[in-house]
């Protein structure tokens, strides 16, 4: 059995400049990157796509599929003779030398090239990166040299970043070595893919958009409390001067050479989970249909979807894809990785349960849904139909797909089903105006399933701030993805606990709060065996073991 590093690299690709023209584009629209990449310059039309969306169940460490579903489910459209486009996030290079892996799909539904799009990709995480950095060293540099904005350095709260998981940057302590290395303090470092720079980036509707966002971020508090923004250190024309061609969306290919959106990459745990607004724009005006694929469960990138991008960019979606793996269900009815192969129908009917609860998120947000099963080569037919039998009594609609072994051809009657869907819809969580405390308890409640919420003291200091000052901002909440709840051992379908808020944290850049559930980490570490330990470059300078 071929390994999907192995399939990727015995496909011949086109030429990108022919992948473009299936969407309309010429080579005047783009900026090569090679034969087989480019960056799209703007497109002068209407938006006019309808938004499919593919989110899932809570998954297990190695993830679920989406983004192969999603693939799949792209190149099942063309099959059909429906033109569409897909948009997906671009690969953080912390869980590519992790554990989970990279982001280009797995199988026969994979996007390619998926050695450079996982490693480095047009130098967009760099330019992102960098952006961040050099503010972080303007804040110091500014502090050094007399400090005029008399910046609190008890309360400076942007942190440097980098894609990389590296535990021990949690908490550092900086300028040390004596006065020439500037004031001593400590700071932090967040993994790129969950800096505010990375947010930004990805919620900008366009370069006047962005300028904005990059003078509003608040770096830190000056003595008096006043906040002190990126506007006042006066170097927004330099961070935009990094950004301005990684702002450009990447163009690329499937295996069965049809053409994919990649931008922007944040995590869905810890950010918003979803690829950029300037991809899904330009997606919607050069294809009638848009799939795009958003972080983790529908508790997360999926909820953030509909609740930040949907609600800032007055978007609904035609239809949500909620993917669900037996394996999935398994782990969530209890059974352990070592032995989550093994058929076993009691923790299936078990863990189903989780999924109940992601259809139920699926009914409070009145979205127009369909449950799909990302089929793995362990499922059995029992357990196939135990799944199908239990969603379809639940009033909705189950679809087995195979696109991991048959490519688009494994997703032609899902895409058929998504086809006879007619009216995009979606409900708010909550409303502007509500009061932050209200929002959060709506979200808990309602998308979570928790009994109550609590505030640690920190988190009560900044709420009655940030009520203040940015009362109407949506929310990102960051928690672990392996529980509805704030607890990553508690899985299934659990109802009446505690919602812990830690802290909270204004992006104002972004335009949302930052609420921080549990011990959320926005720096990953390595595990014990990570694929770093894997991954090599073999005689032939081919990279091997990539997964």
């Amino acid at each position: 059995m071929l390994k999907d590093y192995e399939i990727a690299q015995s496909k011949k690709m086109q030429d990108i400049r022919n992948i473009a023209t299936k969407i309309g584009l010429s080579e005047d629209d783009l900026i090569l990157y090679g034969k087989y990449k480019a960056k799209i310059e703007n497109i002068k039309k209407e938006e006019k796509g309808e938004i499919v969306l593919v989110t899932a169940i809570n998954p297990t460490p190695f993830g679920e599929g989406k983004t192969t579903v999603a693939i799949g489910l792209h190149d099942a459209f063309w099959k059909l003779g429906v033109k569409s486009l897909l948009t997906l996030r671009e690969p953080s290079m912390g869980p590519v030398f992790g554990i989970k892996g990279g982001a280009t799909g797995g199988g026969y539904a994979q996007v390619l090239p998926m050695e450079d799009i996982n490693l480095h990709f047009n130098g967009d995480f760099h330019a992102i990166t960098s952006a961040n950095n050099l503010i972080s060293a303007m804040i110091d540099n500014h502090i050094k040299h007399g400090n005029e904005l008399d910046i609190d350095i008890s309360k400076i709260y942007f942190e440097r970043t980098m894609d990389m998981n590296d535990r021990a940057l949690r908490e550092v302590e900086i300028c040390l070595g004596g006065k020439i290395n500037g004031v001593p303090r400590k700071d932090h470092f967040t993994i790129t893919a969950a800096s505010e720079i990375m947010a930004i980036f990805c919620v900008s509707k366009g370069f006047d958009d962005l300028r904005k966002r990059i003078d509003d971020i608040i770096v830190a508090q000056n003595m008096k409390g006043d906040f002190v923004r990126v506007r006042d250190l006066g170097i927004t024309g330099s961070v935009l001067a990094l950004l301005k061609d990684a702002m450009k969306p990447n163009l690329v290919q499937t295996l069965e050479e049809n053409p994919v959106i990649i931008h922007g990459g944040p995590f869905a745990n810890i950010a918003p989970g979803v690829n950029s607004v300037r991809a899904i724009k330009m997606a919607r005006k050069l294809s009638p249909l848009v799939i795009t694929e958003a972080g983790f469960g529908s508790d997360l990138g999926g909820f953030k979807f509909l609740d930040i991008i949907c609600r800032t960019n007055e978007l609904k979606p035609k239809a949500v894809v909620l993917v669900a793996t037996i394996k999935a269900l398994k782990y969530n009815g209890g059974v352990s990785m070592e032995v989550i192969a093994e058929e076993n129908l009691d923790a299936l009917e078990k863990g189903m349960e989780n999924l109940r609860a992601h259809m139920d998120n699926m009914k409070a947000l009145c979205v127009p849904y369909i449950v799909t099963i990302n089929r793995y080569a362990t499922d059995t037919e029992a357990e196939i139909n135990q799944v199908i039998r239990f969603v379809e009594s639940y009033g909705a609609k189950c679809i087995l797909n195979d696109v991991h072994a048959k490519g688009g051809d494994g997703a032609t009657d899902l895409a058929r089903e998504i086809l006879n869907f007619q009216t995009p819809s979606l409900e708010l969580c909550y409303q502007d105006d509500d009061p932050i405390d209200k929002k959060i308890f709506k979200v808990a409640t309602k998308i979570f399933h928790a009994k109550e919420v609590k505030y640690t003291n920190e988190a009560l200091e900044k709420l009655e701030l940030y009520q203040k000052f940015f009362g109407h901002y949506p929310l990102c909440i960051a928690k672990t993805q392996y529980s509805l709840s704030d607890q990553k051992d508690l899985l299934g379908y659990p109802k009446d606990f505690t919602i812990t808020v830690r802290d909270l944290h204004v992006s104002a850049g972004a335009g949302f709060i930052v609420v921080y559930l549990g011990d959320i980490m926005t720096m990953p570490g390595l595990s014990k065996m990570p694929a770093a330990l894997q991954i090599d470059v073999n005689e032939h300078e081919q990279i091997v073991n990539i997964f």
